[in-house]
């Protein structure tokens, strides 16, 4: 039988000796026999006799310290890359006479390193024994260029801050979603991005909070209230990452808060989800012939268009929603408020739709929901945004956009993810998929112009647009992947190893006709 990416671990109606079969089979239609994964008797044995009630202790007391961790550094990382929209309001550029020109420039010179250092570092990282070690310097580097970016006196010294905190930052997205990948099998795996990705939507509320209390420092020790944001905020993920080291779970081998069983599931379940010992130790150490898959993979392309669409759109929104709501009107502290429902929204929104997602043990249908909402959100914005008589209109508008923009980042990852085989594969195409979208950034930093408030024609125009463009990317990923399903199910396992030897097949890695792909 074909090992079955789509089938997950349902507790609802399920026997224990169901369930002992679907976690023996590691997310496999029907047991294969037990040599085809290249286990020994013992170790099938092993995972039959890990009972439910393991798995979910297991399963909870690594969620306890892992994933909450991640998402406070996640929080942080985008809490510091986007309070320029709060300094904004503030009095930033009026201080450092920048024009509209020169603020989006800063904003958009952020993602150029974003994009070239991603796969380096995702590579890095791999090297590193101890993982917390790599994340914890990357986070003590970027809060010392938020901090010095407080005295900046210039448009060139903040330039170079933001190229700086761009490079700081590169690593640290692909990283922990790779850091997640190594702990949760993939129908664990989007709920967990998720959880940890809520720091995001949660960071443009926080951020907002912060700022507007931040800025009541204006006037001590000399400085504008902007400084302050960039200075405090700084210093507050300074001691975090001080503090990651010891606080962040490494890889399951070298954790001390479990078990020697509970590493050998994690280690053999792993081995299963990979589609066998073959493929993940051909697939554990990066080669040539793994890194040339990469640009080639077509899945990865498609991941690109959706992750791309809803990136410049979301950045955008990021960058920008509280000069949008002052320019309905708004005081500039109450638009750092009003900010702040928006992406609570989008928080809930994203948890709901990835908890389901992996219940359900599908991708597709909650990327395309979320992507209907953005469209609907912007298409709202065209007709209504920036119209004094319609304010309520366009934040209802606004709120609508962040319901979707969040549950869809999550899902992409997790859904790449579950559709590329072993580990070095895994990690080079993830750091690859964001590499490319992190160019979107770009896209989004110039969109809202200044000139054009408070209607942001082309802002608003070319949101509608890249949102339609994520829906037919979406469409098309589940076509192609759904064709290829059906066509290795038309050879049962026999005829396939027949057709090829163990060690073809373990070269062929997630292109194997034993994987099943995640729609």
């Amino acid at each position: 039988m074909t090992r079955d990416r789509d089938t997950g671990l349902d507790d609802r109606g399920s026997t224990e000796e169901d369930k002992a079969k679907v976690i023996f089979c590691e997310n496999v239609s029907n047991a294969a026999p037990l040599d085809s994964n290249g286990l020994t008797e013992d170790e099938v044995g092993f995972l039959e006799n890990f009972s439910d009630a393991r798995r979910k202790a297991l399963l909870r007391k690594i969620g306890f310290r892992l994933v909450p961790m991640l998402g406070l550094l996640y929080l942080q990382s985008n809490t510091d890359r986007t309070n320029i929209g709060n300094a904004k309001i503030e009095g930033l550029p009026e201080t450092l006479c920048l024009s509209t020109l020169q603020y989006n420039t800063c904003l958009g010179i952020f993602f150029v390193p974003c994009t070239l250092l991603e796969i380096p570092s995702n590579l890095a990282l791999k090297r590193f024994a101890r993982l917390s070690y790599y994340i914890g310097a990357l986070t003590i580097s970027w809060s010392v260029v938020l901090t010095l970016t407080g005295i900046v006196r210039n448009y060139q010294g903040l330039l170079v801050a933001r190229l700086f905190l761009g490079i700081a930052e590169a690593g640290f997205f692909p990283g922990a979603i790779l850091i997640i990948s190594t702990w949760y099998d993939r129908h664990e795996l989007a709920t967990r991005i998720a959880i940890f990705y809520l720091a995001a939507a949660l960071a443009g509320a926080f951020s907002c909070l912060l700022a507007y209390l931040i800025v009541k420092l204006d006037g001590l020790g000399g400085l504008e209230g902007w400084r302050w944001i960039f200075i405090i905020e700084g210093l507050a993920t300074l001691l975090l990452g001080c503090a990651t080291p010891w606080l962040l779970l490494d890889s399951p081998e070298r954790t001390t808060i479990l078990s020697e069983d509970e590493k050998r599931y994690l280690r053999l379940r792993k081995i299963i989800q990979d589609g066998g010992r073959g493929v993940q130790e051909k697939g554990q150490k990066l080669t040539w012939a793994i890194i040339k898959t990469i640009p080639l993979d077509w899945k990865l392309y498609l991941a690109v268009v959706i992750y791309w669409t809803n990136n410049a759109t979301n950045d955008a929104i990021k960058f920008t929603l509280p000069r949008i709501l002052k320019n309905m009107g708004y005081t500039s502290a109450n638009s750092q408020l009003l900010s702040i429902p928006p992406y609570i929204a989008g928080t809930i929104s994203a948890y709901i739709a990835c908890r389901y997602s992996d219940r359900l043990s599908c991708r597709m249908p909650f990327i395309l929901g979320a992507q209907l909402f953005v469209t609907t959100g912007f298409a709202l914005l065209v007709r209504f945004g920036g119209h004094l008589d319609r304010i309520a209109e366009s934040y209802v508008a606004v709120f609508i956009a962040c319901l979707g923009f969040y549950p869809i980042t999550p899902n992409v990852a997790a859904w790449v993810s579950n559709n590329l085989a072993g580990s070095a594969k895994r990690a080079a195409g993830i750091a690859f998929m964001l590499m490319l979208s992190n160019t979107a950034g770009l896209v989004g930093s110039y969109i809202y112009k200044d000139e054009e408030k408070p209607t942001y024609p082309t802002g608003y125009g070319v949101s509608l647009a890249l949102s339609l463009v994520g829906i037919i990317g979406t469409l098309l990923m589940e076509l192609l992947l759904w064709r290829v399903n059906v066509r290795d199910s038309k050879m049962t396992e026999e005829e396939i190893r027949a057709k090829w030897s163990d060690q073809e097949l373990a070269d062929m890695g997630d292109k194997s006709p034993l994987l099943k792909y995640t729609l």
